[in-house]
């Protein structure tokens, strides 16, 4: 199994795409996200990864740098429908507020001659706290992250019987959480700036963490594995090099700071 991360930043980043991702287990796809507009689907080219093959996608809450640029997905699939260029049927997966929204996005800006597949081959499916799915092959456990914003979900992946990746959302993890962050292999969590940043990028005012914050909370819950994102862009060049060394003085697993387009095996 392999994770590639088609963007890694905030909402307001220039020089890289907005947080998503894709895992991977063997030829079959599980988006999360979409970013906030057409450029995933040039991001989706560059990791060379078919769309078509996408037949599984989670969006995790409404805001516009996650939801979207799955418009243009539904767009896209829908299209190919309508075309007979797409084969089988495809899952797009949100809490009820997410789903109403992208279907209402959709019938209000695409051709009726596509929406007519949403809801017949593009199935918008409503997932509620604590509800389990098998995608992929995995089964996949989605649960209310307790924002204190948007409504969001994140989920729990159970890679094999013994190993779990857990995605936390782009909010800071919440306790209510625990079991499904504890001791979990691969931990997805937010990391909107450096510590000593706080007074550049206020992350608190907009309810996030620094990479301290993360790294410590990955040791609180003992994580193998963290994997930071939804980051600023100013310290691109060296952000992966700034993070790693910041994090490295809270947490003793591995820390992951991908940059766009990058894999990560699972």
């Amino acid at each position: 199994m392999k994770l590639t991360m088609l963007g890694t930043g905030n909402a307001l980043v220039t020089k890289c795409y907005n947080t998503c991702f894709i895992i991977e287990n063997e030829n079959d796809y599980f988006m999360v996200d979409a970013g906030g507009g057409n450029t995933v689907l040039n991001q989706l080219e560059k990791a060379k990864i078919n769309w078509k093959e996408i037949k599984h996608i989670f969006v995790t809450h409404k805001h516009i740098d996650h939801l979207l640029g799955m418009i243009w997905m539904i767009r896209l699939i829908c299209q190919n429908m309508a075309a007979d260029k797409y084969e089988g049927e495809a899952y797009i997966y949100g809490h009820q507020e997410v789903i109403e929204m992208l279907e209402t996005i959709a019938r209000m800006l695409l051709q009726s001659k596509q929406t007519k597949f949403i809801n017949d081959r593009l199935h918008l499916v409503v997932v509620h706290d604590g509800e389990v799915k098998e995608i992929i092959g995995k089964k996949v456990t989605f649960f209310d992250i307790q924002s204190t914003k948007a409504k969001q979900f994140g989920f729990m992946m159970e890679l094999d019987q013994d190993r779990k990746l857990t995605c936390c959302g782009d909010e800071p993890y919440n306790e209510e959480n625990e079991k499904y962050a504890l001791k979990s292999d691969y931990l997805l969590h937010e990391a909107f700036c450096l510590y000593d940043q706080v007074d550049i990028f206020h992350p608190y005012e907009k309810h996030h963490s620094t990479v301290k914050d993360a790294c410590q909370l990955a040791q609180k819950l003992a994580v193998k594995n963290i994997i930071l994102y939804h980051s600023e862009d100013q310290n691109i060049k060296n952000r992966k090099e700034l993070y790693t060394k910041e994090g490295k003085d809270y947490f003793d697993g591995n820390i992951y700071v991908p940059n766009d387009l990058e894999v990560i095996e699972l």
